[in-house]
């Protein structure tokens, strides 16, 4: 598939979200977006799949194509087994495939015993596992993953870590969003084919991979930086690494049920602070980069059962411990 001069703008006069973008997306390759929240990393993915249409420039050579949004519509009027039946319809599967890849997908998720369970009434993590599940169902040719990793549990991670790179192997293009490299450096076996960046509107390709999916070591870093060695091989104090964690970073206190563990696969790779006072059973203080806070709220918010926020303020001055793992800092008042 190839993006020409694509640009996307929401109404007449709205602002460009997207402008001018080149993109190849070759067969058999990983690809990864990269970019700060808000910069149109969700609205290129909407094009990739289909789901929006370009206000400006041409998109040829589409593909079959699965798509796993950043939020997963949970009011659907469908038990897990039902969604799963009709989206494989969809993909064009047979009524008896369709039901049968259902079943086998929900298993292999440990999520079974919910087939008949109403989407509505599926706990985050459940949810998100039926969102994959029907992304995978049908063998894709084209597989658009934003942020698909985040809510599932270290099993379901690792079985879409596998599933990827099974479909690459089986020479089908996966495209994804992440905002933790560090846990896809110690999961994610494939390595990444290509990196790009959206900042500004504007797509920037640090390294790119030719038409036969080779690498052509495009970018300041050449073939020897950290992507080209993939994300299995990244080594956490990387440069390409530490940027996702640079810049200033924000405080969140929040509060989950008693005895209730901080969910898992929370974005940002957030560090847990120590309080300097006493607090509420089941409260946490965590740091993490500004540019990752959203998401972070976002997965403590729509946690089952949700976490509640008592505050968000920045951390002054950043920390300058490695990546991820911040020193208690000193806070500043809130803004």
């Amino acid at each position: 598939m190839r993006l020409r001069g694509v640009g996307r703008r929401y109404g007449l006069r709205g602002p460009w979200v997207l402008r001018d973008v080149d993109l190849d997306l070759p067969r058999g390759a990983l690809l990864r977006v990269e970019g700060a929240n808000g910069s149109g990393k969700s609205t290129l993915l909407r094009l990739l799949a289909g789901i929006d249409t370009p206000t400006a420039g041409r998109i040829t050579g589409r593909p079959r194509t699965a798509y796993v949004p950043e939020r997963f519509p949970a009011a659907l009027p469908f038990t897990a087994a039902g969604y799963l039946t009709h989206l494989g319809r969809v993909h064009g599967l047979g009524r008896a495939a369709a039901a049968r890849g259902a079943e086998e997908w929900l298993e292999r998720f440990g999520a079974g015993r919910h087939a008949r369970t109403s989407l509505s009434e599926l706990s985050k993590g459940t949810s998100q596992k039926v969102a994959v599940a029907q992304a995978l169902l049908a063998d894709p040719e084209l597989l658009v993953l934003d942020e698909a990793w985040t809510g599932l549990d270290r099993d379901s991670r690792t079985l879409l870590d596998d599933a990827v790179t099974g479909r690459v192997a089986a020479g089908g293009t996966v495209v994804f969003v992440d905002h933790d490299p560090r846990r896809l450096a110690a999961s994610l076996r494939g390595a990444a084919d290509a990196v790009h960046r959206v900042a500004g509107g504007r797509l920037t390709t640090e390294r790119a991979v030719d038409a036969a999916g080779a690498s052509t070591g495009a970018g300041p870093g050449g073939p020897a930086d950290a992507g080209s060695r993939g994300l299995a091989e990244a080594d956490p104090r990387d440069p390409r690494v530490l940027a996702e964690f640079a810049g200033p970073r924000v405080l969140i206190e929040a509060q989950g049920p008693a005895g209730a563990p901080l969910p898992e696969g929370l974005p940002g790779a957030p560090a847990l602070v120590p309080a300097d006072s006493p607090v509420p059973p089941g409260t946490v203080r965590l740091t993490v980069v500004a540019a990752h806070s959203d998401a972070l709220l976002r997965a403590l918010l729509t946690a089952r059962p949700a976490w509640h926020v008592h505050a968000v303020r920045p951390v002054d001055p950043p920390p300058a411990s490695s990546a991820g793992s911040p020193s208690p800092t000193t806070e500043s008042p809130p803004a």
